[in-house]
C-alpha cells in the first residue's frame, strides 16, 4: 500500500530490489554464502550484473541487505505479539504459534537465519552480527517484559524474566530447528501445543 503513493520510477526501483534480493535469497539458502557470486545472482534475478551493482556495492553488502531486512521482518512481526494488551498466557500461545507462520512459506530464510544466529555463516565485516544481535536482545527484553507481568499477576512462577525468556527462546528455536531438518516429521505448527506444555508445565510428571 505504501508503495502506490510513490512515484513510478520509485516503484519500479523498490521493485527491482526486492527481485535481486528474492534471487539472492535462494542462492545462498541453497549454496552458501561463499559459493554464489554476484554474477549468479544478477542471472537469476534476470538484471544485468551492472544494474546489480547499482543497488548493492558487492556481496558482502547484499547479504548484510538481505539479512538485516528479513530479520527486521522477524522481530517486528513477534514484537507485535508481544505489544498486545490482554492475558500473559494467550500472548505467549500467539507468541509461539507466530514463529510458525512468520517461517511457514519462507524455509530459505529460516535456513540463513539460524545459520547467521548460531554462528555457522562467514565472519562479516561489516557487522551484520552485531545488529541483529541488537534486534535479538531488543525482543528478548520484551518477552522478559511480557514474562514479568505474568509474575507480578501471580500468573507465573516468581523466577527471572529474562532467563525465563531465554529458554522459551531456546525452546521454539530447537523445534524451529527440527522442523527444518524434517519439515514432514517434525512440523513446528503442530508441536505448538508442546512447546506451550514444556515451558509451561515443565517435562515433570505430577
Amino acid at each position: 500500500m505504501q508503495d502506490e503513493k510513490l512515484p513510478r520510477r520509485e516503484r519500479e526501483k523498490r521493485r527491482h530490489r526486492r527481485q535481486m534480493l528474492a534471487a539472492a535469497l535462494e542462492l545462498f539458502s541453497k549454496k552458501g554464502y561463499h559459493n554464489v557470486s554476484m554474477h549468479e545472482i544478477a542471472k537469476r534475478a534476470e538484471f544485468a550484473i551492472g544494474t546489480l551493482y547499482k543497488f548493492f556495492k558487492n556481496k558482502e553488502h547484499l547479504y548484510k541487505a538481505l539479512m538485516m531486512e528479513k530479520a527486521a521482518e522477524y522481530h517486528h512481526t513477534l514484537s507485535g505479539v508481544l505489544s498486545r494488551e490482554g492475558d500473559v498466557l494467550t500472548i505467549l500461545k500467539d507468541y509461539i504459534s507466530a514463529k510458525a507462520g512468520i517461517f511457514a512459506d519462507d524455509v530459505a530464510t529460516l535456513r540463513l537465519y539460524f545459520a547467521e544466529t548460531r554462528g555457522a555463516s562467514f565472519n562479516i565485516k561489516a557487522g551484520l552480527d552485531q545488529d541483529i544481535r541488537k534486534l535479538y536482545d531488543e525482543l528478548v527484553e520484551q518477552l522478559a517484559s511480557t514474562l514479568e507481568k505474568g509474575i507480578r499477576k501471580n500468573v507465573l512462577r516468581d523466577l527471572s524474566p529474562y532467563y525465563m525468556a531465554v529458554a522459551l527462546e531456546g525452546l521454539t528455536n530447537a523445534f524451529l530447528f527440527c522442523w527444518l531438518e524434517d519439515p514432514e516429521q517434525h512440523s513446528y505448527e503442530a508441536n505448538a501445543p508442546v512447546i506451550r506444555d514444556m515451558f509451561l508445565k515443565g517435562v515433570m510428571a505430577e
